[in-house]
């Protein structure tokens, strides 16, 4: 049976976090009627998250990264307005430099209330933000394959959004530590292999009868079929403080998957590596960034993190021009020339403790940093004012 080719249209989520401009802290519990007034605003692009403290944005079906782009400006920028609006300031961030997570309060929604209470003190340690991204891909049959495939690539693509290296005011030695404490709770990390649709299926139906797990969107792994669009959803990046790293990500996504698909119609494939392999990967990019080496497993050997992006570049050139987002894969060296936003924060603090500010001072220049860099690039004018 031919494929159907998949239209790979985009979806971008993004999570900030809220401050005290200042505390530097996070705002436990915003005014009342800030949500009210970003909803207002962007209706249902906007929306809560498990923490008061945190807000979660989505674009509509984008048909291109320039869509993407368009819609995610007008969002950062419309929050951001009535964040201000309200006395606060926001960080684009997967962790806070300093907060407590004992001191954040929970949404009073059912869904987070359930989540509380099954996951008892992981949920509360949940202070952290991500960014997802969806690609549509129609064919049930289609995206099960892409998602087998495109494994592979998840560590090289949490390394250019790594944007978490503090925990409870501390540097913690490691680049992304969001994927640390995600990582406790059940049905997270690198997805199984599945050989079909059936087999996927299957398995949401032996979690649901056993009643082990009746929501398919509790399956929180690192790429997953979504369960409420026809997309393969991107979810183990880190927030990207700068915007524009985050459509970096979004090109590089769309357009692996665009490559991934020539094959299988092709009767090619990218070859399957064991999921062991892939997570020893995926600790590197978690502890280094873009500073480490990958283990390239065709030919059994570590290789800077810099050559394996410009492999990717090559590998999936063609299929970003037939996109129109080849500048934006080309951005990938811009990410590796500056740093990401991880690199960037250690630089920030390492700076101010040299300068003579004591730790907590030093935490709080990254979070300057932090409120003015989510914002890099985005004018007030692009916020809407009504829905």
């Amino acid at each position: 049976m031919p494929l159907t080719a998949p239209s790979l249209t985009l979806g971008l989520e993004e999570e900030y976090l809220l401050v005290d401009p200042v505390s530097r802290d996070l705002v436990a519990a915003p005014p009342e009627g800030f949500m009210q007034r970003c909803q207002e605003r962007l209706g249902k692009r906007v929306a809560h998250e498990l923490l008061q403290s945190q807000v979660e944005v989505g674009t509509t079906v984008c048909q291109d990264v320039g869509a993407a782009r368009a819609q995610l400006t007008e969002l950062r920028a419309t929050v951001a307005a009535a964040v201000r609006e309200f006395g606060m300031a926001m960080i684009a961030a997967s962790t806070h430099p300093f907060a407590n997570w004992r001191d954040q309060k929970r949404v009073e929604k059912e869904r987070y209330r359930l989540l509380a209470r099954d996951m008892q003190a992981l949920a509360s340690r949940l202070v952290i933000c991500g960014m997802h991204v969806h690609a549509g891909i129609e064919d049930d049959e289609l995206r099960i394959d892409l998602m087998n495939q495109a494994t592979y690539f998840l560590p090289h693509l949490l390394a250019l959004s790594t944007s978490s290296p503090f925990w409870e005011g501390q540097p913690t030695g490691l680049k992304a530590y969001r994927p640390t404490i995600f990582g406790d709770l059940p049905r997270s990390g690198l997805p199984e292999h599945f050989a079909s649709a059936q087999e996927w299926r299957h398995m949401l139906q032996v979690l649901e009868r056993t009643g082990l797990c009746d929501d398919a969107t509790k399956i929180w792994w690192d790429i997953r079929p979504s369960a409420k669009f026809p997309t393969l959803e991107l979810r183990i990046c880190d927030s990207c403080t700068r915007l524009e790293d985050a459509i970096t990500i979004a090109a590089l996504w769309q357009s692996i998957l665009l490559t991934l698909y020539r094959l299988r119609a092709s009767n090619q494939t990218w070859r399957r590596y064991r999921r062991t392999l892939v997570d020893e990967n995926k600790w590197l990019a978690q502890r280094h960034g873009i500073a480490a080496e990958l283990a390239d497993f065709g030919v059994l050997a570590k290789k800077p993190f810099g050559v394996l992006v410009e492999e990717i570049i090559e590998l999936v050139r063609d299929d970003a021009m037939r996109l129109g987002c080849l500048p934006e894969v080309l951005r990938a060296r811009e990410i590796l020339d500056r740093g990401t936003s991880a690199d960037q924060q250690l630089t920030v603090y390492a700076k101010a403790l040299a300068a003579g500010a004591g730790e907590r001072e030093a935490a709080q220049a990254v979070v300057d940093w932090l409120i003015e860099e989510t914002m890099a690039g985005i004018t007030p004018d692009a916020a809407v004012t009504a829905a």
